[in-house]
C-alpha cells in the first residue's frame, strides 16, 4: 500500500507553501510600516505634552485678566485645572486622558476638547476635501497636458502660473483675496460659514454654504495645485520616450489616445502617492485660511487655543492633526507597494 501524498493533496500543499512564501515579505512590510506609524505617533503624544508646556503665558492669569479674581480664586481655578499639580502627575494624566479618547476640558470654552474637536472637525474636512478635490483634478489636467508638449506656450504658461502661486505665502494670498472680492468688491463673504440671517429652504443653506467657501477653498487651491502639475508634466515626460509608446505611434495611434489611454495611466503613479501624502498636510495647513476666513474648523479652533494658551485644546488638535498625517503617510506607502510592481518584489 502506498504512503505517498495524492496529487491533488501535494499541488494544493505545494501551492499553500508558495503562498506562504510570497506573504511574507508582505506581511514583514505591513508590520514595519504599521510599527513605524506607531512610534511616529508616541512620539507625536509626547511632544505634544512637553511642546506646549514651555509656551509663554499663564492660562489662569490671562482668565483673571478677563474676568476679575482674587489670588484665592486664582489658586481654586489652578487647583481645578490640575495645573498645581507635579509635572510628572500632569503627564501620567495626560497619557491616561489622550489613550481614553479624553483630552481634558477647554480652559476658554468651559466644553470638553473632545466634543470641540467632534463640532469642528467636519467643517474642516469640507473645506479641505472640496479643496483637495479641485486641486487634485485641475493639476493633474493641466500636468498632463503641459508635459506631452514641453516648451509650448500651453506648457510655459502653466508652469509658470503655476510655480508662482506654489511661491506665494497662504495668508498673503488669503488676505489679497479677501481684501479685494470681500472688502472692495463685495462679491464674497468677508468670513463664517453661513450668514447671519440664512436662507430658510435646504437648497439656499447650500448654496449660502458654497457661497462662503469661495475665496477660502480659491486660496488653498492655488497654493497647493501645482506640486501635482510639476510632479504630473514631469511622469508625463518621462513616459513620453518610453520604447512602448514609440512602437505605438508607429502603429499608427492617434497622438490623443497615446496620452489618455497609455502615458497618463502609467505616469499616475507617483501622483497618486503625492495625493494621499499631501492630503494629511492639507488638512493641518488649514490654520492659516480658516483663521483669516474666520471658518469654523479645526485650524480655527487651533488659532484661538494658542491665543489662551488653551493647553488641553492645544493638545487635542495638535495630536489630532499629527494622526491624520501619519495615518495618510501610511496609507501612501501601501499603495504604492500596491501600485508598484518593484516594490513588492523589492
Amino acid at each position: 500500500m502506498s504512503s505517498t501524498v495524492p496529487p491533488t493533496e501535494a499541488v494544493i500543499l505545494e501551492e499553500q507553501g508558495e503562498a506562504s512564501v510570497r506573504s511574507s515579505p508582505a506581511l514583514k512590510f505591513a508590520l514595519g510600516k504599521i510599527g513605524g506609524a506607531f512610534i511616529s505617533l508616541a512620539m507625536v503624544i509626547l511632544l505634544g505634552f512637553f511642546a506646549f508646556k514651555i509656551l509663554p503665558g499663564d492660562p489662569v492669569a490671562k482668565l483673571a485678566r478677563e474676568h476679575p479674581m482674587s489670588p484665592e480664586q486664582m489658586a481654586q481655578l489652578r487647583a481645578q485645572l490640575g495645573l498645581d499639580k507635579p509635572l510628572w502627575q500632569q503627564f501620567g494624566d495626560y497619557l491616561v486622558n489622550v489613550f481614553t479618547l479624553n483630552f481634558g476640558e477647554s480652559y476658554v470654552y468651559k466644553q470638553s476638547v473632545a466634543s470641540l474637536i467632534g463640532d469642528y472637525f467636519w467643517n474642516t474636512i469640507l473645506l479641505t476635501g472640496t479643496s483637495a478635490v479641485i486641486a487634485i483634478t485641475l493639476g493633474l489636467w493641466l500636468g498632463q497636458k503641459a508635459g506631452w508638449r514641453p516648451g509650448s506656450r500651453f506648457d510655459n504658461v502653466t508652469t509658470g502660473t503655476s510655480l508662482v502661486l506654489w511661491s506665494v505665502p497662504t495668508f498673503w494670498l488669503a488676505l489679497i483675496l479677501l481684501m479685494v472680492f470681500g472688502g472692495t468688491l463685495h462679491w464674497f463673504p468677508t468670513g463664517g460659514m453661513v450668514s447671519p440671517d440664512p436662507p430658510d429652504d435646504a437648497v439656499g443653506k447650500v448654496l449660502d454654504v458654497v457661497w462662503h467657501m469661495v475665496l477660502p477653498v480659491t486660496t488653498m487651491v492655488a497654493v497647493v495645485y501645482a506640486q501635482y502639475v510639476m510632479v504630473m508634466r514631469a511622469s508625463v515626460m518621462e513616459e513620453k520616450s518610453a520604447d512602448y509608446l514609440i512602437t505605438a505611434r508607429a502603429k499608427g495611434l492617434r497622438d490623443d489616445d497615446l496620452r489618455t489611454r497609455h502615458a497618463v495611466p502609467n505616469a499616475l503613479l507617483p501622483t497618486v502617492t503625492l495625493v494621499f501624502l499631501h492630503i494629511g498636510g492639507l488638512v493641518a495647513g488649514a490654520v492659516t485660511v480658516e483663521t483669516v476666513f474666520s471658518w469654523p474648523g479645526l485650524g480655527k479652533l487651533t488659532y484661538q487655543a494658542i491665543q489662551g494658551p488653551d493647553l488641553p485644546l492645544l493638545q487635542g488638535t495638535f495630536v489630532v492633526f499629527s494622526a491624520i498625517i501619519i495615518f495618510t503617510n501610511l496609507v501612501a506607502d501601501f499603495v504604492y507597494r500596491r501600485l508598484d510592481p518593484r516594490v513588492r518584489r523589492g
